[in-house]
């Protein structure tokens, strides 16, 4: 039976404090030679690494969703589905992003089948000019009246354009030239930098990504999101009234 990695560690460092100085060549031989006959022992060792780093990236992120908490959950700047929701899911998204449209069946059914589920919609375009004019004008008076619906038009659009953009806002009973206008507002343009300034803190890279409570889910992972949920229904994860 080949020894276990720390027993080899040991064994490297006791020869170079013994009283003899190893010789750096000989030993570099033997550790070379060692590691052919047993390959395995660098997977272990990567794998090993591995699972540190993510265990330290989860505490990280733990963190951060705590000390974020309050941006996360109950920026009032925010567009909310069922703000009386006892357990509160945030979700970072474009409405371009190809994920994101995969995600949005499953996200709609969640919202109308759970209506104590406060849900959030970060808007953090990330897919270019198109996607910033429309997480503006979703962030106008005129959008924020509409939102969801606008929501489940937009993430419908296999390639969402400045003319389907127009499209659906007209469906939805929206002025477009007004709504572009009001989305040059400022205060408009700052919240969208908040969130990409609050997206970077939690290490969020892509869309979409999911928060709900301590867990972050990236990516279009819905089974790991409803298990959150479920989690945070029974209590496992902070409920917000």
């Amino acid at each position: 039976m080949r020894p276990a990695l720390p027993l080899l560690a040991a064994a490297a460092a006791l020869s170079l404090v013994g009283c003899q100085k190893a010789d750096d060549a000989v030993f570099g031989q033997r550790v070379r030679a060692y590691l052919l006959a047993h390959p395995e022992v660098i997977r272990e060792a990567v794998d090993k690494l591995q699972a540190n780093e993510q265990a330290a990236a989860a505490k990280a992120s733990t963190a951060a969703l705590k000390t974020y908490r309050s941006q996360i959950e109950r920026d009032p700047r925010d567009i909310v589905i069922h703000p009386a929701g006892k357990v509160t899911v945030t979700e970072f998204f474009d409405y371009r992003c190809g994920y994101c449209k995969l995600a949005a069946p499953e996200v709609v059914k969640l919202i109308d089948q759970n209506p104590d589920i406060r849900f959030v919609f970060k808007q953090f375009p990330i897919f270019g000019e198109v996607s910033d004019t429309a997480a503006k004008v979703a962030l106008t008076p005129q959008g924020k009246a509409k939102a969801y619906d606008l929501y489940k038009s937009w993430m419908g659009e296999k390639a969402l354009d400045d003319s389907l953009l127009d499209k659906d806002l007209q469906a939805a009973g929206i002025d477009p030239a007004a709504a572009r206008k009001a989305a040059e507002s400022p205060a408009i343009e700052q919240q969208i930098l908040d969130t990409r300034a609050l997206a970077t803190n939690l290490k969020i890279e892509g869309t979409p990504a999911f928060v709900v409570g301590d867990t972050l889910i990236p990516g279009a992972d819905i089974p790991a999101l409803r298990a959150a949920i479920t989690v945070a229904k029974d209590g496992g994860l902070r409920k917000l009234g």
